[in-house]
């Protein structure tokens, strides 16, 4: 079970840090990701993290601005979002994913939280 959380409403510029907590003791064993999907359009990856934190990956659109990290210990994974734009408004999910053969691609995830809104203002 992953429960996100953290979004809100922000001005363009601003911040927010969106956190997603797992339930389990196998938290460590799988990659996570965040996907976001804005009204009208597909579900896009926007970042992933290995099981250890130590290799990520991201989208273009938010490499620079957005850092995704995971903290084993508490069975959670961060996504912290910096230099919001209005295009980054979108409902962002938190996936786990236990092979990692394809962090880009939504299909391959295991598990999915339940969504947390982001809205960024001009």
């Amino acid at each position: 079970h992953l429960q996100a959380s953290g979004g809100g409403l922000v001005q363009a510029g601003g911040y927010l840090r969106l956190s997603c907590a797992a339930s389990g003791r196998t938290f460590s064993s799988y990659y996570m990701g965040w996907f976001r999907q804005a009204p009208g359009k597909e579900h896009e990856f926007v970042a992933s993290i290995s099981r250890s934190g130590g290799i990520t990956y991201y989208a273009d659109s938010v490499k620079g601005r957005f850092t995704i990290s995971r903290d084993n210990a508490k069975n959670t994974v961060y996504l912290q979002m910096n230099s919001l734009k209005p295009e980054d408004t979108a409902v962002y999910y938190c996936g786990a994913d236990y092979s990692g053969r394809s962090l880009y691609t939504k299909s391959s995830y295991d598990y999915w939280g339940q969504g947390t809104q982001v809205t960024v203002s001009s």
